[in-house]
């Protein structure tokens, strides 16, 4: 029988593509060998984040897995009311990529043009409505046996907040999941935060001072590479935010690598030497599957494609339990330099 072995799980941002990490999430809970110290998320992880936490306090890893499954089915029933779903032909085809629908280019043009207030003047927030009735802030915040950091950026500083689990509210999940062309900024006590993306996405740095675990499960939503160029307004768009939003996880990465060479070099030795620990870093990801999206589907509610997401994400879950699990506790698994570097 396996050993129980404990991780750090790190989850991006990206909309409704958080349906893909809702799969990995369920398939790691469900298949047990894992126990989970800490989690950070940014923007629709941070959702994923908190709503584990929830579901665990109150029923445990089955608790876990239903919360999950209740929030993104629910989330689906809001496509109703949605401009950003596909056509008849869109589901003869089988496309999932909107970037080109009429509605969608629409959406785009009174986006340029009006600001997220002039737009919603009376701050209708659906996903502030689905939080209300998902997420409990005392059972996340008395899950004691999972440790939270929620990303957000405070708009004045420039800087990032992370929000722990004794902090988290809806409020400071909205603020990490804040884009400001679409969204007012949020205000925590007076401070205007937006998506926590732009300074960590996910953050990884609070494993290092936080955790005792040093591996770290990193839920990829983006792609760590795009062949060509983008020519319309969307792909270009959308290139530009996943080069700003992995620019954090970058340089948190190239650090990590440093720090890593120096340990295995027995460079750095006395006291300080000490404070330092070899994080071992992993990767569940698909790009082959994500990449081709478009940038609009991560604004894409409909049942099916949450779905289709979801099941992505346990096969991508399954498959890394197959060929990774083995060197979880014992080495990095991925290469950092070439596929972050």
């Amino acid at each position: 029988m396996n050993p129980i072995k404990r991780i750090n799980l790190a989850l991006q941002g990206g909309g409704s593509h958080g349906a893909f990490t809702w799969g990995v999430l369920d398939a790691l809970i469900e298949d047990g060998r894992l126990s989970f110290e800490a989690v950070s998320g940014t923007s629709a992880g941070a959702m994923n984040a908190a709503i584990v936490l929830q579901g665990w306090a109150k029923g445990g890893p089955d608790g876990a897995r239903k919360a999950l499954a209740d929030f993104w089915t629910e989330l689906g029933t809001f496509a109703v009311a949605s401009p950003i779903r596909r056509t008849p032909l869109d589901r003869l085809q089988g496309n999932w990529n909107l970037d080109e629908s009429p509605t969608v280019l629409w959406a785009d043009v009174i986006q340029r043009t009006l600001s997220p207030w002039q737009r919603n003047p009376l701050n209708f927030d659906p996903l502030r409505d689905l939080l209300r009735k998902h997420f409990d802030e005392k059972a996340v915040r008395a899950c004691s046996d999972i440790k939270a950091f929620v990303a957000a950026t405070n708009v004045e500083t420039g800087k990032v907040r992370i929000f722990k689990r004794e902090e988290l509210s809806i409020d400071a999940l909205l603020a990490s999941a804040c884009l400001p062309n679409v969204h007012d900024a949020v205000v925590i006590d007076g401070v205007p935060y937006w998506d926590g993306g732009y300074r960590g996405n996910p953050p990884i740095w609070p494993f290092i001072y936080e955790s005792e675990t040093r591996d770290v499960v990193l839920v990829e939503l983006d792609p760590a590479v795009r062949k060509g160029v983008p020519r319309s307004n969307a792909e270009i768009a959308d290139r530009l935010n996943e080069i700003t939003f992995g620019g954090a996880l970058m340089a948190e990465m190239r650090a990590i690598a440093f720090v890593q060479d120096l340990i295995r070099q027995g460079a750095i030795t006395g006291t300080f030497g000490t404070r330092l620990k070899m994080m071992l870093i992993h990767s569940i990801n698909d790009d082959a599957s994500l990449a081709p999206l478009g940038a609009v589907s991560k604004f894409n509610i409909e049942p099916d494609f949450l779905e289709h997401l979801f099941q992505l994400g346990r096969a991508a879950a399954t498959r890394w339990l197959a060929s990774t699990f083995d060197s979880i506790g014992v080495e990095t698994s991925i290469d950092i330099a070439a596929r972050f570097l």
